[in-house]
């Protein structure tokens, strides 16, 4: 029996047996194309690209680069490169790599901070002062509707939200504003009629008037936010009701 042996120069293969080869996929395959990485074929008379053993071996080079993290717009010139502009391209390219894995570290440490997700949608001094508020025994539900109100006063008013917020971490420090909030928390499930509301709302207008604000001339923070939160998330109760209705009816403190 005479054997007869295939001595043409070059094997051809199809575009699913090149893929195949490299580890990719045709889509991939078309894509270097596409981008100038590969170099496209001749079509046979069937019509059909084939490849020889250099697409194989450039397409292996074009994958193990973009693996190793080299965006594709570098990959042709690297190819062409001799020794020294190929090291000192790396270089570069392992240089940027180290940036964004520098970013992507401070971004996992930002989402670490989310906590229970306040500080996903309002500023560090909000997620600050909401933190507080929890921790002097604020009720979840008013921290809740506190957050709900900065979310809305740093969209629609930044920088009156800025001042706003300034003023609230001061007066936080403040003992007599932390008594009165907590009551004014548990007054949300009091009755409109129970007498201790016409109090707590002179104490609140005592402890205003006395307070140096810094707003020049806007409204406090504390009425701005019980305005944004009745308006637009409608958080309330009767008791709160009345205290508003006797807020506005007692006669303006001020102080000398």
């Amino acid at each position: 029996m005479i054997t007869v042996v295939d001595r043409r120069p070059t094997h051809l293969i199809t575009i699913g047996q090149l893929a195949a080869y490299a580890g990719v996929t045709i889509k991939a395959v078309r894509h270097y194309h596409k981008r100038g990485l590969l170099a496209e074929p001749v079509r046979d008379s069937s019509g059909y690209r084939r490849y020889s053993a250099e697409h194989a071996v450039n397409l292996i080079k074009i994958k193990t680069l973009a693996e190793a993290g080299v965006p594709l717009a570098r990959i042709k010139e690297l190819l062409a490169a001799d020794a020294d502009q190929f090291a000192a391209a790396m270089a570069e390219i392992d240089h940027n790599l180290q940036e964004r894995a520098r970013e992507l570290r401070r971004t996992r440490e930002r989402i670490a901070r989310l906590q229970s997700g306040d500080r996903l949608f309002v500023s560090e001094q909000v997620a600050a002062y909401l933190e507080r508020l929890a921790e002097v025994g604020v009720s979840q539900r008013a921290v809740q509707m506190e957050r709900d109100g900065w979310i809305l006063m740093q969209s629609v008013s930044p920088k009156e939200a800025a001042i706003w917020i300034a003023d609230n971490l001061d007066a936080i420090r403040d003992p007599e504003f932390r008594r009165i909030y907590l009551e004014y928390d548990a007054a949300f499930a009091w009755s409109p009629d129970d007498p201790r509301l016409d109090r707590l709302a002179k104490r609140g207008q005592k402890w205003l008037a006395s307070r140096s604000t810094r707003l020049n001339g806007a409204s406090t923070p504390a009425s701005a936010i019980a305005q944004l939160i009745s308006s637009s998330v409608g958080a309330s109760s009767p008791a709160w009701d009345r205290l508003t209705e006797i807020a506005r009816e007692l006669k303006p403190l001020t102080t000398e």
